[in-house]
């Protein structure tokens, strides 16, 4: 690392970071966070710029007065900064806000299928739930296949393209599994993708926190033509994601979502539609998410992306050779896989169901991890060799349905929250029956 992370100094700039938390038996502790995958805590920094803009919080866009022309400034700045982060091209592509990457997806998927109507979309096997749900109903949906680690199969990948012979219009894939933080190779997909005429989308909520992404010119072959991420997994709350893409992708046409200022004009009997990218951000603008989100990649820009891949790498190996440890620990995926995936790593340890394991690392120790499938179940079930006809018998059960222990880090963490962690696991793996009388769930 050319500025390694002084995570001790960082720390201090971490909301609620020493915060106690209740525990069994009337004990308490301070919690450790492993659950930066779902959401990240928030930047004091950002806080502050927060703090600072509110006196001037006003409406955007359609005011005259101060504030509302402060606000306005200071929203639309907040557009070239996120461009700038990523690498758009500010002039060819346009930055939507929206309340998350679920919403920007779900435009993605509408603003799609306005433009070329039901078509043929490949997604992969390793997809969040948002990233597969809004393509279903809309389009012809096919699957790129994941390898026995989880990762996902170029080679079938390349034989989809082939097979289909330009009928497909998008390749929609995830920058980091939300479940085994694999990394997938984004930008050989999209040259794939383009050689065959198809255009790629990127769900990157996993991956811009965590690495230095360059979404690439547009006449370049690796070209990203369209990002979502969000900014509450990158440390700033309030409710903000972002959609980025080609400019006349999204002009003309009936907005996503229509409503206040997305037109210039109407009558009973006409609409003249806004300019994107106002014509995708109906009703009045989150402006103090915007704020969050453009203080925050502020913030990761000063420490450096590079700088924050490398130490989380060495916070990721250092866990796996820790959690090997663990008498009856399953951890899934390539569990030595050097570079190529972010800070996330799922396990389970043998015959202690997957929540316990989760309830009992936050009741005995205030250590907050996931469990479950992480909004990604047909993957999960993948990696865990579940049957069709088993996925079936599940549809019918709400009770014990399989899962993961999932643990994810942010640039804050240390290696000693991962010590207390492995000592914590330990105990509970030699000790299973007791932890499943106390936490299990009841039939």
């Amino acid at each position: 690392m050319k500025n390694p992370i002084n995570v001790y100094k960082l720390r201090k700039l971490i909301v609620g970071i020493n915060r106690k938390v209740p525990l069994m038996d009337d004990r308490s502790g301070i919690e450790i966070n492993f659950d930066n995958g779902a959401t990240t805590p928030p930047l004091l920094p950002v806080v502050e710029a927060v703090n600072r803009y509110l006196p001037y919080y006003s409406s955007i866009h359609r005011g005259v007065g101060y504030k509302s022309r402060v606000s306005t400034w200071i929203y639309e700045k907040a557009r070239e900064r996120v461009a700038d982060f990523v690498r758009a091209d500010f002039n060819k592509d346009v930055v939507i806000f929206t309340s998350n990457t679920t919403q920007a997806i779900n435009k993605m998927a509408r603003r799609l299928f306005q433009k070329e109507g039901r078509g043929l979309v490949l997604s992969t096997a390793m997809e969040h739930h948002s990233n597969d749900l809004p393509w279903r109903s809309q389009f012809d949906l096919d699957y790129i296949g994941v390898d026995q680690y989880g990762r996902l199969d170029i080679k079938d990948l390349e034989y989809k393209l082939e097979k289909y012979k330009g009928k497909v219009k998008l390749v929609t894939v995830t920058g980091a599994s939300n479940v085994t933080g694999y990394i997938n190779p984004v930008y050989k997909i999209a040259k794939l993708a383009h050689q065959y005429g198809a255009r790629i989308f990127v769900d990157g909520a996993q991956l811009v926190p965590h690495v230095s992404v360059d979404m690439k010119a547009h006449d370049d072959p690796e070209h990203i033509d369209f990002l979502a991420f969000s900014g509450h997994k990158m440390y700033a709350p309030f409710g903000t994601g972002v959609l980025i893409g080609h400019k006349d992708f999204f002009e003309g046409g009936r907005p996503s979502e229509p409503g206040g200022g997305t037109v210039k004009f109407v009558s009973h009997k006409d609409v003249l539609w806004n300019d994107a990218p106002l014509n995708e951000e109906a009703g009045s603008p989150n402006a103090v998410g915007v704020v969050a989100l453009a203080e925050a990649i502020k913030f990761l820009k000063k420490i450096g992306m590079e700088n924050i891949y490398q130490y989380e790498t060495k916070l990721s190996d250092y866990a796996i050779r820790r959690l090997r440890e663990i008498d009856d620990i399953i951890i899934y995926g390539e569990a030595f896989q050097k570079s190529g995936r972010v800070g996330i790593i799922s396990f389970n340890i043998k015959g202690l169901p997957h929540e316990v394991t989760a309830l009992a690392l936050a009741y005995e120790g205030a250590i907050s991890v996931r469990s479950g499938c992480f909004c990604a179940q047909p993957y999960v079930q993948k990696l865990l060799d579940i049957s069709e006809e088993e996925s079936k018998g599940y549809m019918k059960n709400d009770k014990g349905r399989p899962g993961l222990v999932r643990i994810s880090f942010g640039f804050y963490n240390t290696f000693q929250e991962i010590d207390q962690l492995i000592r914590l696991l330990k105990i509970i793996s030699k000790n299973k029956s007791y932890f499943i009388k106390k936490y299990g769930i009841s039939e």
